[in-house]
């Protein structure tokens, strides 16, 4: 683990600190590290859970602990960052989101109204298959939240995506060995192409928004 430490910390950058700390916690801590590091993933999602798990799962390889302690520590973890957002959400609620969203430029209220009646139709599906993708992983707690879905459905899916999300990097991780790290590459360019679709959705929203006003006012 300290080789691999090294080479992350030789890459001189935020993300590779943030990378090495988690790879720390494991050092210091065991397992117990892994579920930490991916609660903090969860909260703030520039920490790449794609790069701390298959190195929890190296880690494993290497004797530092069990991979199934590494999988359900780091499930645990998963929950306890993904709930945290949830109550974010909770907290906010649909009222304060309308109240905001009517005083914002190309923003209404009814567009809140219309994502709670979608959400409440698809959470689940939303929240379970959100687990996948980079950004949303941790973003879909704050709708779930925010239309109080049932905290027990919630946990119930977050915990079956988070689980499968987990235990693919870490046994990646397990078979890789040394090597974990090239991992990350490939999760970069899935990461870019979701950031790139969702930066077309919100030029798509605003620009369809902005003829939507015209024609209105146009009548």
């Amino acid at each position: 683990m300290s080789q691999t430490a090294d080479s992350i910390v030789a890459q001189q950058s935020w993300l590779a600190a943030l990378v090495e700390w988690s790879v720390s916690l494991m050092d210091h801590i065991g397992p117990v590290g892994v579920g930490i590091a991916i609660a903090f993933e969860n909260i703030f999602p520039p920490i790449p859970s794609e790069a701390i798990l298959p190195a929890a799962g190296f880690a494993a390889h290497q004797g530092a602990f069990g991979i199934v302690p590494a999988i359900l520590w780091a499930t645990a973890g998963s929950l306890v960052g993904a709930l945290a957002l949830y109550l974010i959400g909770m907290f906010v609620g649909v009222t304060r989101l309308r109240w905001l969203f009517d005083k914002i430029p190309l923003l209404r209220a009814d567009d809140i109204d219309k994502t709670v009646a979608w959400f409440e139709r698809h959470g689940s599906v939303a929240v379970f298959f959100g687990r996948f993708l980079p950004i949303f992983r941790s973003l879909i707690s704050i709708p779930a939240g925010v239309v109080r879905m049932p905290i027990w459905r919630f946990l119930l899916y977050t915990g079956l995506g988070s689980l499968i999300w987990n235990t693919v990097f870490i046994v990646i991780g397990w078979f890789l060995g040394s090597a974990w790290h090239v991992v990350e590459g490939y999760m970069d360019v899935v990461q870019n192409v979701v950031i790139v679709v969702v930066v077309a959705l919100i030029v798509w929203f605003v620009v369809a928004r902005v003829l939507r006003i015209r024609r209105e006012r146009a009548v």
